[in-house]
């Protein structure tokens, strides 16, 4: 299963877990399987069917340009992260 690390902006509705486990097989299906476990997870991430501005996704260490659509492994490594912006 897909191992999504979790930010500490999310530890309070995922705590004593810095890592969880979740079934899916793009980015949205494991959001939504964050979500059943840990209600409230999605609002954090999501902005409707996107993700929320500022917030970037890793999958297997490389940023997704198809952010909720990107297909995922077995044994995927997620990370969610604040957009780093300037210039």
């Amino acid at each position: 299963m897909p191992n999504v690390f979790i930010p500490p902006s999310m530890r309070d509705l995922i705590p004593d877990h810095s890592v969880v486990s979740m079934q899916g097989k793009t980015v949205r299906a494991v959001i939504e399987q964050l979500e059943r476990s840990y209600p409230g997870a999605k609002d954090r991430l999501c902005s409707g069917e996107t993700l929320r501005p500022g917030i970037a996704v890793t999958v297997d260490g490389a940023i997704t340009p198809l952010g909720l659509l990107q297909p995922i492994g077995e044994n995927s490594e997620l990370h969610f992260l604040p957009a780093i912006g300037g210039g």
